[in-house]
């Protein structure tokens, strides 16, 4: 039986999709050393990897919806005139440097 690192890869990755067949299948092709397998091997590790991104951003997005989080927001967004928060010291809290500095922030 040869040992091709690049096929393991795929098997792992099928195994995480849940697509047993598929990589019993992938196997038997490493074992026979299947040129063709060989040849569509990095286009078959690059479709794996984004259906397992894709998968991951589907299941975040259903995470946050499941769990009613509120709407996104960020800084960009946020009104300061409205607000009695400091803008300035919002902004150098942002920045990080007082990390950088070892810095205590006492909120």
């Amino acid at each position: 039986m040869r040992h091709d690192p690049a096929g393991a890869s795929i098997v792992i990755m099928l195994r995480s999709l849940k697509l047993h067949g598929m990589a019993q299948a992938v196997e038997d092709l490493v074992a026979q050393g299947a040129p063709a397998f060989e040849a569509a091997t990095p286009m078959l590790s690059q479709l794996l990897k984004a259906e397992i991104a894709e998968r991951e951003v589907r299941s975040i997005a259903y995470h946050t919806k499941v769990a009613r989080f509120p709407s996104y927001k960020d800084l960009a967004g946020f009104d300061f005139k409205s607000s009695e928060i400091n803008e300035a010291t919002v902004r150098q809290l942002h920045r990080g440097t007082f990390m950088e500095n070892a810095e205590n922030v006492v909120l």
